[in-house]
């Protein structure tokens, strides 16, 4: 029996956390695969068979399905608890298979089970990063002007930079190459510049004496006031209401 709950979910990538009670020595009926997926084990372990061959699959090693596959699981040790990351055609690098998962990857997997409510920066970026130490991501170069064009997406608002996969669509390269290019041009990630221009419009707000904190956050693309609250905190290193008392004395 499995027990499959979302972590995160877009039309690029979904992570969910899958649970599974079963305990069966023998090997299961075939079982087709149907999309670019990774499974990384998070407690357990069972065993797998594929045109690849057969493995034990356990937090040290995960795999990698794509859509035309199939596999025979077998649960020898009793149940386990994996992550499951979907891809879209646009997203998936490398190809199916077993996947080595050394200890900085595992440090990004629960990284990336810890992310916040910004999914479509924070989350997508963990999930970027963990695809590197997977050796799934793609490899290239992007110039500095780039970078630039991200920065004037993300200032300008564009509909496309609301989010990080769909920023890298409009820009037409790989996000894990924009996420990576923008941190080493900048300094910092792309999550971090997007929270510095939207507390910068937060400041200003704040300044001329807006109260209303939920819409505000509303209006800024928060998930909602405590995210706002949260983050103008760690970037400014006060929370917004001691903000409000600071500008106000002047």
């Amino acid at each position: 029996m499995r027990e499959s709950t979302a972590v995160a979910v877009t039309e690029d990538f979904a992570v969910h956390t899958v649970r599974c009670t079963d305990h069966r020595p023998g090997w299961s009926e075939p079982e087709s695969f149907t999309a670019h997926r990774i499974v990384l084990v998070r407690v357990g372990r069972f065993r797998m068979r594929s045109r690849h061959g057969r493995a034990v699959i356990d937090p040290t090693m995960g795999y990698a399905e794509a859509p035309g596959g199939e596999g025979r699981f077998a649960h020898p040790a009793g149940g386990d608890v994996c992550t499951a990351i979907t891809l879209s055609p646009g997203l998936w690098r490398g190809s199916a298979g077993m996947v080595r998962v050394g200890a900085r990857a595992d440090v990004a997997h629960r990284l990336l089970l810890r992310a916040g409510p910004d999914v479509g920066y924070e989350t997508a970026e963990r999930l970027l990063g963990l695809l590197v130490h997977l050796a799934l991501d793609d490899t290239g170069r992007i110039r500095r002007a780039l970078v630039d064009e991200a920065r004037e997406a993300i200032v300008s608002d564009h509909p496309q930079a609301a989010a990080l996969v769909p920023l890298a669509r409009l820009l037409e390269v790989s996000p894990s190459h924009l996420s990576r290019t923008f941190r080493r041009e900048t300094g910092m990630s792309v999550t971090r510049f997007r929270n510095r221009i939207r507390v910068g419009r937060a400041l200003d707000r704040i300044e001329q004496g807006e109260r209303d904190l939920a819409g505000l956050a509303g209006d800024l693309g928060f998930a909602d006031h405590a995210h706002l609250t949260r983050t103008i905190k760690e970037e400014t290193g006060h929370p917004p209401t001691a903000l409000r008392r600071l500008l106000a004395s002047r």
